[in-house]
This record gives C-alpha cells, structure tokens and sequence, in this order.
C-alpha cells in the first residue's frame, strides 16, 4: 500500500473539517462501521449499488473515492475488479482504512489530502465518486473542476449527498426535518452548526446543473433513492426515516465528462 500525503495550503473550512474528523473518526466507525461495512451500498440508509447501478461494471478501471473515510467502498470495490484510490482528509478516517484493507486482505493507495487540491496527474481516472464524502465537506466550486481534471473523457463522476429539499426543511439546530420550509432555498451554499466544527456545503439544483456544465459534464441521471419501509439507519431516526419516505432526502448525480 502506497500513501500520499499533501495538506499544503488548506482553506479555512477544510482545516476546520479535518481537526473535526480527525476529533471524531474512531467514535464514527464505532457508531457506523457495522452499517457501512458492506461497503457497495449507497446513503444513510445503504440502498445496495446493485440495485441502483451508479457505477456500472468497474472491472479494470481506475477509480478514485473523493473522501473515502475508513475506505469500505473502495475494498468493496477492489474486490470487484477495479483499481481503487482512497483520498481523505482526515488522518484519523486512514488509520481505519488501513486496518479494514489489511484486514480484508486487499491493497491499494491512499491519499492523504484535500479533495480540493489533489495531488495526482490530470487523467488519472475513469470514475471519481464519493457516498457523501468529499461531496458534502467541500466547496463544491473547487471540487467540480478538480473532478473534471482527475477524469479521463467520457468518465463517471457520480456522488450522493443530503438533498436541498431535505436541507430546507431541516432547521439548523433542530434534531429531525420538518414538513415546513425553513431555510432560504437561494442562500443554499455553506451551513455551520453551532457547537460544532464542521462546515458542509450544498447548493440549489440549477446551481449544480451549472456548474457541471461550466466543467464539462453532461448529466446522466439525477437519483432521488427511497427508503424502505423497514429500512432502519445508524445516522437518522425513524422521524427522519418517515420524512425520507414522503420527499428526498438524499441525491446522487450521475455525470458523464464530455470527450
């Protein structure tokens, strides 16, 4: 296993992200390691990658996770043929991947950085993704362009994070979304909880829509995946689970880097 490693330069929101992650990733894995462990399955309610086909066949192909925390997809992915990265920032979150990959026997680099400024070739990869991960704790107006440099033409670039539905609903400070619109939809951007350091970003649809296309990507498809009845969840409770069985509460993009 080879690891790379490049925190030169970090922006405020990513150094305040990563002492956070860093706090906080042995009491995460132990909070939610068992639910992620199976590693090919998408959100906080892991909706499995066979029933949605995000990726399609990754046999032989270079892939990058755009904050792989503990890194389950990318052994899940590893073993299904394909040459994995694992990028994050947390140095806290690689201490976990490495001892999930030796314990599953598989072998691949990590790369310890922002997803804001990778160090590695232009081209490098025919898919980029992230479940939440990079997506959701950085800007996305670096992230998107970084993307797009990272991929090879005609690559995937695909990623789930918390809808802005759910994100308009769901007041600051509160412990569960509501059926009422709280937050202004046009302000979407930067969200800080007080209390806490983390900093998240999100963004309206046309935003997004834009901002791919000012990068080269066409959309593919735009995911808005439902809960089972009987889906139950490590992150959000059953409030949280009735309101995800009425409207969205997560998305993921699927795009396609134009040739």
């Amino acid at each position: 296993m080879t690891a790379v490693s490049d925190l030169e330069g970090l922006s405020d929101h990513a150094a305040r992200n990563r002492a956070d992650w860093n706090a906080r990733a042995h009491r995460y894995q132990a909070e939610h390691g068992q639910q992620i462990a199976q590693g090919a399955a998408w959100g906080v309610w892991q909706i499995p990658e066979e029933e949605l086909n995000v990726l399609g066949d990754v046999t032989d192909k270079d892939v990058l996770e755009y904050g792989c925390g503990a890194a389950q997809w990318s052994i899940a992915l590893a073993r299904r043929g394909a040459r994995p990265v694992g990028l994050d920032l947390s140095e806290g979150q690689l201490t976990h991947a490495r001892r999930l990959m030796a314990e599953a026997n598989v072998d691949f680099p990590l790369v310890h950085a922002s997803a804001e400024d990778v160090p590695l070739q232009d081209g490098s990869f025919d898919i980029v993704f992230c479940d939440h991960g990079a997506m959701s704790f950085c800007d996305p107006y670096v992230t998107v362009p970084e993307a797009a440099r990272l991929l090879r033409p005609g690559g995937l670039f695909a990623f789930s994070h918390v809808s802005p539905l759910l994100e308009l609903c769901w007041p600051v400070d509160a412990a569960a979304p509501t059926d009422r619109l709280d937050r202004d939809y046009f302000s979407l951007f930067r969200t800080e909880e007080e209390g806490r350091g983390e900093v998240t970003f999100n963004l309206p649809y046309g935003a997004w829509i834009r901002l791919f296309r000012a990068h080269g990507f066409e959309v593919l498809d735009l995911l808005e995946p439902r809960p089972r009845e009987d889906a139950t969840s490590s992150y959000w409770d059953e409030r949280t689970h009735a309101w995800a069985r009425r409207w969205p509460g997560e998305c993921i993009w699927r795009l396609r880097l134009r040739d």
